[in-house]
């Protein structure tokens, strides 16, 4: 079992739910993302997704795909972000997803980015336009390499296909509490209690949920309901908001605390 694993188990086993924060690699440069990464594990993040900026994001909302363009404009690339992670692994031991396109990987070579991505010390990967019919072009090398692959359920998906996604399932799963792209909607509770419910019936993996979770009350209830709650376009606003403040990264982290401490 992997470090996502383990602390799924850990946190069980405290009666905790996980925290899973997403941040843009390099947005606003590397340097301030390693800063954030070890601020934001201080603060209360269980688990991290660093997502490798992209030029066509196209299941990310516009605050998303902003930093994306900032980061690129930054100079940041896949092989960028893998150092970043490995340098983070000399202080912390944190789980650290990738959270992706397909194309900067078939870029770098599928082979050699599980080979690298295993050295640096990457747990799981997520890629969000690879669908369970074609995961295997990925799968071949990361599974290998002991790298979960965090697959996603959303409420669209019919059950012939939920029962494909959990049978290769590992990690957690990553159920997307609206249809649409992130950070555009709000979730309905009800609904997805439902949804999680019925999920929770076919496997013991466990699920977080994310997409349109902003603010401490909806990151408790959702904790009623899920192993997990994912906050991404809100603390990448966070971010933007506070870029240039003496106090940015505090304030940021300051915000995922009162988060954490709603899930505890």
């Amino acid at each position: 079992m992997g470090r996502i694993g383990k602390k799924f188990e850990e946190l069980r086993a405290k009666n905790e739910k996980a925290l899973i924060v997403y941040l843009t690699a390099g947005d606003p440069s590397l340097a301030a993302t390693r800063e954030l990464i070890l601020g934001l594990e201080k603060s209360g993040a269980d688990i991290l997704e660093i997502g490798v900026p992209f030029s066509d994001p196209t299941a990310d909302g516009p605050v998303i795909q902003a930093a994306s363009q900032r980061a690129l404009k930054a100079g940041t690339t896949l092989r960028g972000v893998l150092d970043l992670v490995a340098e983070i692994r000399g202080a912390s031991r944190i789980p650290i997803i990738l959270f992706g396109y397909f194309n900067p990987i078939f870029a770098y070579g599928a082979e050699k980015f599980a080979r690298n991505a295993q050295k640096a010390g990457v747990d799981g990967i997520l890629v969000v336009d690879l669908p369970p019919e074609e995961a295997d072009e990925l799968r071949i090398f990361t599974d290998e390499a002991g790298i979960d692959f965090i697959s996603l359920v959303a409420p669209t998906t019919g059950p012939d296909r939920l029962k494909t996604i959990l049978k290769d399932a590992s990690g957690f799963l990553y159920y997307i509490s609206v249809t649409g792209v992130t950070g555009t909607a709000a979730p309905k509770v009800e609904d997805i209690a439902c949804e999680v419910g019925k999920i929770r019936k076919m496997t013991k993996t466990p699920i977080a949920v994310g997409f349109g979770i902003s603010c401490a009350d909806q990151a408790r209830a959702i904790a009623g309901i899920a192993d997990g709650v994912v906050i991404g376009s809100a603390v990448v606003r966070q971010i933007d908001e506070n870029r240039g403040a003496d106090d940015g990264i505090q304030a940021v982290c300051t915000y995922v605390r009162e988060i954490k401490e709603a899930l505890s």
